[in-house]
């Protein structure tokens, strides 16, 4: 037999999530827009930033290679969707075989969406006399920050869905932070991003866990799952 089946969301959990996916929304669309049509004042506040972090790079080695270590194994797009994977095993051996299809599809989905923009908007990349590290396609949205946001914010969603404890859940949202903002930052430090691309993918990320959340709560799953103890 299956254990007690999860508790449904509530309407108002419904209601919040699609009210986050409207106001991470239209930045996310306007973002895009000036990014698109190279609005001036923002490509000058974007090279503005990039000079001086560059700079920064350049003369300060320590710091740039913890940056490189961080963004290359422990902050890369890989390792996240590797512990995403992981999660998605854990819930299918648990029973919770929609939940698990749910999470592999949202970060499929994703993928697909972040690749589709960047060869859509097709922008290049900062170039340097230089340069402390390197990076390849597009810059539009930063896929490192947009896949950090989107795996952190759905685990953290499912640590809410669970029913964590305080202190779990005290720690898995610092750490979330963490990862989120400090793989943009190493993104930009390192010359290898724009300001404006660390940010699109922040804010598309968290967009696209919104508009997941609002998928689950409709869906099957939030009332078949079992709960997953």
């Amino acid at each position: 037999m299956y254990p007690a089946p999860l508790d449904s969301p509530t309407r108002p959990a419904a209601h919040r999530a699609a009210l986050a996916a409207v106001l991470f929304g239209v930045p996310s669309v306007l973002l895009l827009l000036l990014v698109e049509f190279e609005w001036g004042p923002l490509i000058s506040l974007d090279e503005d930033i990039s000079r001086t972090t560059h700079r920064w790079a350049v003369a300060d080695p320590g710091v740039t290679r913890t940056s490189r270590i961080l963004t290359d194994w422990v902050w890369d797009p890989w390792t996240m969707r590797a512990l995403c994977a992981v999660v998605v095993i854990w819930l299918a051996v648990r029973g919770a075989r929609w939940l698990a299809l749910w999470l592999a599809g949202t970060c499929l989905v994703a993928s697909a969406v972040q690749q589709s923009l960047k060869a859509a908007v097709d922008r290049p990349r900062p170039v340097w006399p230089d340069p402390v590290d390197s990076a390849h396609y597009a810059a539009f949205p930063s896929g490192h920050a947009m896949t950090a946001a989107v795996v952190c914010g759905l685990l953290l969603w499912l640590m809410r869905l669970h029913g964590a404890g305080r202190a779990p859940w005290r720690a898995a949202v610092a750490l979330a932070v963490l990862s989120v903002a400090g793989v943009g930052l190493t993104r930009v430090w390192l010359g290898v991003h724009w300001p404006t691309d660390v940010l699109g993918g922040w804010l598309l990320g968290a967009l696209t866990v919104a508009l997941a959340v609002v998928t689950y709560t409709r869906g099957p799953g939030s009332r078949t799952d079992p709960r997953i103890t």
